[in-house]
């Protein structure tokens, strides 16, 4: 029935800074601009890989909790070969981690980031032994 997860959706506050961080930093590849029916800029389309993207949204603000936490969203995760390299590729940018390279309590390895609207992006470098890929 589900195939996978299509896309990840993100209303941000500056297109710029989030472009520069998914596209500079990370690498992904912007696809397309999309117009509302008023031919105002409302969507940039991001390529992750092969059948995975996400959305970015203009001009939006989330709610955030008193703690910080935000209603309904709590973070992205991004599957990458070596978390080390990751880590540093981050650190590179000014980037400055929330939680450095560490193996998580499934087995993998994880490390932590924000965006440049404080949504929060894990990156995982699964291990053979892992949880999930002994189930």
């Amino acid at each position: 029935m589900i195939k996978g997860i299509g896309h990840a959706a993100y209303t941000v506050a500056d297109m710029e800074k989030s472009l520069d961080f998914y596209c500079n930093v990370l690498g992904f590849e912007k696809l397309f601009d999309l117009h509302n029916i008023k031919d105002e800029p409302w969507i940039v389309y991001l390529k992750v890989s092969e059948g995975q993207y996400i959305e970015l949204f203009y001009g939006g603000e989330k709610k955030v909790q008193i703690d910080g936490s935000t209603i309904g969203y709590s973070h992205l995760c991004f599957e990458v070969e070596n978390i080390e390299v990751i880590a540093n590729h981050l650190k590179s940018k000014g980037y400055t981690l929330d939680v450095e390279p560490k193996e998580g309590l499934d087995g993998n390895y994880q490390c932590w980031v924000k965006d440049p609207d404080k949504n929060r992006i894990e990156f995982i470098q699964m291990r053979p032994d892992s949880l999930q890929l002994r189930t």
